[in-house]
């Protein structure tokens, strides 16, 4: 489409190679189609759909597709395209995301590097208008991602933190782990939404990096096929939530790849009432809630250095690590 070209610093010279910008939905296909190629050389379960995509966009918070993202065509077909977007932690450490999705055939060419540049370009644009001086790049990327993790760390990128993706194989043996007195799981009512969002935002303020979940991020959640309350557990002591083990299923994902997988995630305890078995008891309802969903396995994601010790606990509850995810950053200077 004339007028959308971007010219982009010390591309590679490649015929055909030029760069534009987000042209609206009829970049969806494109997209899904880079992602599933990637994923099948970068061993990553890529199931988004166009529909996804189309959820996600709904819902961007920090990010204008319009001015933060960059599309490599060559010959008029996208080949690559990137994303930028920033959150702040409770330590007002502000994070200045990004990914650059290549396709494999492409790689090694130089165009990715660009794209990284491209990125960081557009984000120190962003950072100029926000106070504050703990300001960083950061990526994300699974352990085979090689590709990505070369390109990141040729640009300076070092390690910040590990995390963990974990798989309980079975959900026989569950072992059955009462509330303490006084804590309670009720059913889950619209009403509790915001008291729930909040209680996560709350106890995770001691983990490192982790970014608040926004009530955009909440409403992105609900319009999602994933959402279904009926099976979260949710710890009430009087009208206080002070844990939370939010269960869903992703029927796509499962189609896709052939398995009956139910998730575990937002798993949380304030910190007035940890160590008294509350995490491991709302765990072991979720498990049982998904087996009898007919699920026959669990996942979750943890950061490898939890500062409440939650790797191990999960360990214990059945759960064993299979992939690496590393959160890579850079200190943004200007």
């Amino acid at each position: 489409m004339p007028g959308d070209e971007i010219t982009i610093r010390d591309a590679p010279h490649i015929p055909g190679l030029t760069f534009r910008h987000f042209r609206g939905e009829s970049d969806y296909p494109s997209m899904v189609a880079v992602n599933q190629k990637s994923g099948i050389v970068d061993n990553t379960e890529e199931t988004a759909t166009v529909e996804d995509i189309a959820l996600w966009f709904e819902h961007l918070d920090t990010c204008d597709p319009y001015t933060d993202m960059l599309f490599a065509e060559v010959n008029d077909e996208v080949i690559g395209y990137t994303m930028v977007w920033w959150g702040e932690d409770p330590n007002n450490t502000i994070f200045y995301n990004h990914f650059a999705c290549l396709l494999p055939e492409w790689r090694g060419k130089g165009i990715r590097h660009c794209m990284v540049q491209f990125n960081e370009d557009r984000l120190l644009e962003i950072a100029s208008t926000h106070t504050g001086s703990n300001k960083h790049f950061r990526a994300f990327a699974e352990e085979t991602e090689e590709h990505w993790i070369s390109v990141l760390v040729d640009m300076g990128y070092t390690i910040m933190r590990y995390g963990m993706k974990m798989v309980r194989p079975t959900l026989d043996d569950i072992p059955d782990f009462p509330l303490p007195d006084g804590i309670e799981v009720r059913p889950v009512k619209p009403e509790h939404y915001e008291k729930i969002r909040k209680a996560w935002n709350e106890a995770c303020k001691d983990m490192r990096g982790q970014v608040p979940f926004s009530e955009e991020n909440f409403k992105e959640f609900q319009e999602d096929p994933m959402f279904d309350p009926s099976i979260w557990q949710i710890a009430w002591h009087k009208d206080e939530v002070i844990g939370t083990t939010i269960c869903f299923i992703s029927e796509n994902e499962n189609r896709k790849l052939d398995r009956k997988r139910g998730h575990t995630e937002f798993i949380s305890v304030a910190r007035p009432w940890r160590g008294k078995g509350i995490a491991k008891a709302l765990i072991a309802r979720g498990l049982k809630t998904l087996k009898k969903k007919g699920m026959t396995e669990a996942a979750l994601g943890v950061d490898a250095e939890n500062p409440s010790g939650a790797r191990k606990l999960y360990e214990k509850m059945g759960f064993q690590s299979v992939k690496q995810v590393v959160f890579y950053w850079k200190l943004l200077k200007g």
